[in-house]
């Protein structure tokens, strides 16, 4: 059977460093970083106090009080993120058939901040008090219901679990079943809220962050020497993909056409990469091969690189093996540098990056390298696109996304042509 081509119309996005599409972009082109001492609980006592919190939003803007006791803080900010990318998208959602619009939304761990209240409440003495609200904003697959409930939206509806590749797992999953034509439209992407005491806690026993607390919003900086861990992160970044004669039949407006995608395994430990990159040179080609495009056509990669020794190496290592010559011709960057890590939403904020940079020809910078601070084991001829933006022309890119367990996601972008 002929596979149906799939493109990105609408854009929504909640982030360390905007609270629209428009501010995040901006942002990112300015280099800004959302690095700062965490609000949400006393960090003093950890050995890491900061972190890229979202700013500025106030959930009563956007529900009533009486929803709110439904909400985790992910599926709220879900929620608003898939909002804006719908009306980016379509004015009118009654327009749809709403039998074939589905919505798969991402979290790699879900309502965590939920889990940490109800169970720090429980008294023994008392007995068990859990809300009867507990289970539902808990679970991983909550965000995607609450927008489809909100819109009506009956086609596919679940959420997918792969630690950091969640919510590219989420777009891919989308595109697979807009290819066969099981949906015509899928709201697709990621959520993550795990600014919390036990996520900054767990992560610091794994040596996972970095403990730059004197200066957070110099932390991130990935493909540096100095490098000393990833910043945690929340946020949204939802994108919604139709299949291209449905987009086409209603005059939506295009930003770019999904070519295709790769997955793989490292098989190789628990949360490390591996060395080499294995599963990273494995996805990346299994990407360029989905999308029927070569080496010598791609011309940005928003990289995995979370500021973290052994990670960023590792897939530095993959695109020299992957891309050869072509290597050198490359634009590559790490927006987490400036968005820290959003976990299971960090795929889908990546993806729409490259998207908007695939629509305006550039390249967002990875900020904080600092002269004399080139690792020795990585290529200093490689083009990081080290602190400040640039412009080139992008026919394609990919965004790469690697999770916990050895689960790797690639997504490949590419200008729409008719």
């Amino acid at each position: 059977m002929d596979l149906k081509r799939v493109v990105v119309t609408g854009l929504g996005a909640l982030t360390p460093v905007g609270n629209t599409v428009a501010e995040t972009w901006k942002s990112l082109l300015e280099g800004k970083s959302g690095a700062a001492p965490i609000t949400r609980f006393d960090a003093s006592k950890f050995k890491t106090q900061f972190a890229c919190e979202v700013k500025g939003f106030d959930p009563l803007a956007h529900f009533d009080r009486k929803e709110l006791r439904r909400y985790d803080r992910y599926s709220q900010l879900a929620v608003v993120a898939a909002r804006e990318a719908i009306k980016d998208s379509v004015q009118d959602p009654d327009t749809l058939d709403k039998d074939n619009v589905g919505v798969i939304i991402s979290a790699g761990i879900g309502g965590l901040e939920t889990l940490e209240q109800e169970i720090s409440a429980y008294n023994e003495e008392r007995g068990p008090r859990f809300s009867p609200f507990f289970v539902p904003k808990m679970i991983a697959d909550m965000a995607a219901g609450f927008v489809s409930m909100e819109y009506g939206f009956r086609g596919p509806n679940y959420s997918v679990a792969s630690a950091c590749a969640s919510s590219t797992n989420a777009i891919i999953d989308a595109t697979m079943l807009i290819r066969l034509g099981k949906a015509s439209m899928i709201v697709a992407g990621g959520s993550e809220a795990a600014v919390t005491f036990s996520a900054i806690g767990g992560f610091s026993a794994l040596n996972a962050l970095s403990t730059r607390n004197d200066a957070p919003e110099k932390a991130s900086r990935p493909f540096s020497k100095s490098r000393d861990g990833f910043v945690l992160g929340e946020g949204s970044a939802i994108l919604v993909l139709e299949e291209l004669e449905h987009a086409l039949a209603r005059g939506a407006k295009i930003y770019a056409e999904v070519a295709g995608f790769g997955l793989s395994a490292d098989a190789y430990h628990l949360t490390a990469s591996h060395p080499e990159g294995y599963g990273a040179k494995l996805v990346m080609r299994r990407a360029l091969e989905d999308s029927g495009l070569k080496a010598e056509d791609i011309d940005y990669i928003n990289m995995h690189g979370t500021s973290t020794p052994v990670g960023d190496l590792s897939e530095v290592k993959a695109i020299c093996d992957v891309f050869g010559k072509d290597a050198y011709r490359l634009n590559l960057s790490s927006t987490k540098s400036m968005t820290g890590h959003l976990l299971g939403a960090a795929g889908a904020l990546e993806a729409l990056v490259v998207v908007k940079s695939v629509q305006e020809d550039i390249i967002p910078p990875t900020i904080n390298h600092e002269e004399g601070d080139d690792d020795p084991e990585i290529d200093a001829k490689l083009n990081f696109t080290f602190n400040k933006p640039q412009k080139r022309e992008i026919r394609a890119a990919i965004s790469n996304t690697f999770g916990f367990g050895g689960h790797n996601a690639s997504a490949v972008f590419k200008k729409y042509k008719g």
